[in-house]
């Protein structure tokens, strides 16, 4: 995720995976022991630019083995992004990090990517989101088929369609929401004034 941040705010000029199957390995993923095992090890900080805004991004291990990394960052973050595999959704780790921010007080919001895997189905990491963290989570948007159906998301506070294409999906291309979608893309956004409230778990 933090490549492609990096890729679409013009830092970088092209997309390596952390896997590094291309030889070359994520930005964020500098020692050679990273590139090699395909995985982060050491939390690496890094700033970009979007639109007039300053972001400083602090991206940290998702293995267990490194938690202590993670412990490190949060106290120092104004916010953190909680990345979710949509075919795997809620996983040990997760917890882990999840009780971290809790403890730390940082505010976050949870990606889910992956949704063009076999398996995908975010809506069970929403509902994973609430049964095993305990947050009041509502989606902000909504993807437009999943697997190999993929396409694009649904953005439900516009309420405009939202495509991503050309060779690394650079170019961000908005439409009206195709007629089959309208009607679960305002059930997914009406609930949110009337959602009850719910006791956070500690």
């Amino acid at each position: 995720m933090t490549e492609r941040i990096l890729y679409y705010t013009k830092r970088i000029h092209a997309i390596h995976e952390v896997k590094g199957k291309d030889g070359v390995g994520a930005t964020m993923d500098s020692m050679e022991l990273e590139k090699e095992r395909g995985i982060t090890i050491a939390s690496a900080a890094t700033y970009c630019q979007w639109l007039d805004h300053e972001i400083n991004i602090i991206d940290t291990p998702g293995h267990v083995d490194f938690t202590i990394e993670v412990e490190r960052s949060l106290r120092v973050l104004d916010g953190a992004v909680l990345v979710l595999c949509a075919v795997g959704g809620v996983q040990s780790q997760s917890i882990t990090v999840d009780l971290q921010m809790k403890r730390y007080r940082v505010p976050c919001l949870a990606f889910i990517n992956k949704c063009d895997r076999n398996g995908a189905a975010p809506d069970r990491v929403i509902e994973q989101l609430r049964s095993k963290l305990g947050h009041c989570a509502v989606p902000l948007q909504m993807p437009i088929g999943l697997e190999t159906e993929f396409q694009g998301i649904v953005d439900l506070i516009s309420m405009h369609a939202v495509y991503f294409e050309g060779d690394s999906g650079e170019e961000i291309v908005i439409k009206e929401i195709p007629p089959d979608l309208m009607e679960q893309a305002r059930s997914l956004r009406e609930p949110w004034l009337m959602r009850p409230p719910c006791i956070p778990m500690i």
